[in-house]
């Protein structure tokens, strides 16, 4: 099979790869694009391929829009981090699709199902349907983008970008910053935990909500359990991963 990846995440794509050429069905990688408006490019100047792997969020817009730009006369397999109640779309309206991080049993499902050249292709209309079903499943939650902080007797406002972790002790949550400084915030982790965007932060314990680019080394522990290290000027070292949540935080991190 010919297969063309739409994927913006170079990591992904390795994965993907790599998953690809362990499957039991014989696969060929004609292409590998990470945007709308490449995805085009290719589709126009290359012949069909059997088979696309998309992933649904691009570098530079969903993956939706490139139907309705070119033609696309060849079965498509959706990947995606949509959580439960947005996968009720695909199925409701009879899109395959591969939940990240892939399985390899799984991707070998799917190609088995399109090997046969008589397999169906995706319609315009048909993701006409899908899109507003997503829309009327999914909650797009408004995640903060600021923060209001104490820091020596003066309330400044701190972006969220700006954040390496948040941290409790003794009653009182602080959020520490890229900066090396250390800010008081009026929220306990239970909340914040519900208002900072998921794909940048991450609760790893009782104590801890991390951000992803502070997490600088993982660590095995006894029996199974994980420790991070964090970019604090070595204040938080050889944090414990609470064993309930090991495996999404393998996820999260992998992604």
């Amino acid at each position: 099979m010919d297969i063309l990846i739409v994927e913006d995440e170079p990591l992904a794509v390795q994965k993907l790869v790599k998953l690809l050429n362990l499957a039991d069905v014989p696969s060929r990688v004609v292409g590998i694009t990470d945007g709308i408006e490449s995805t085009v490019a290719w589709l126009k100047a290359h012949p069909r391929p059997d088979l696309i792997l998309m992933d649904i969020e691009l570098s530079d817009g969903q993956s939706f829009e490139i139907f309705n730009l070119v033609s696309i006369d060849c079965p498509v397999v959706f990947t995606t981090s949509y959580d439960e109640f947005a996968v009720k779309s695909f199925q409701v309206n009879r899109f395959d699709y591969l939940l990240k991080p892939i399985k390899k049993d799984e991707l070998e499902q799917v190609l088995k199902r399109y090997k046969q050249p008589e397999s169906a292709t995706v319609r315009s209309a048909d993701i006409g349907e899908l899109v507003d079903d997503l829309r009327k499943q999914t909650r797009q939650p408004e995640f903060r983008s600021q923060f209001l902080a104490k820091y020596q007797q003066q309330l400044v406002s701190v972006d969220a970008t700006e954040v390496r972790f948040f941290y409790t002790r003794e009653g009182t949550t602080y959020l520490f910053g890229r900066n090396n400084n250390r800010y008081v915030v009026d929220y306990t982790l239970d909340t914040l935990e519900k208002v900072l965007e998921p794909h940048h932060f991450f609760r790893i314990n009782e104590q801890f909500i991390v951000e992803r680019r502070a997490v600088s080394q993982i660590h095995s522990y006894l029996n199974g359990q994980l420790t991070v290290d964090l970019d604090s000027g070595g204040i938080a070292q050889d944090i414990i991963v609470s064993r309930d949540r090991i495996r999404a935080f393998r996820e999260w991190i992998g992604r």
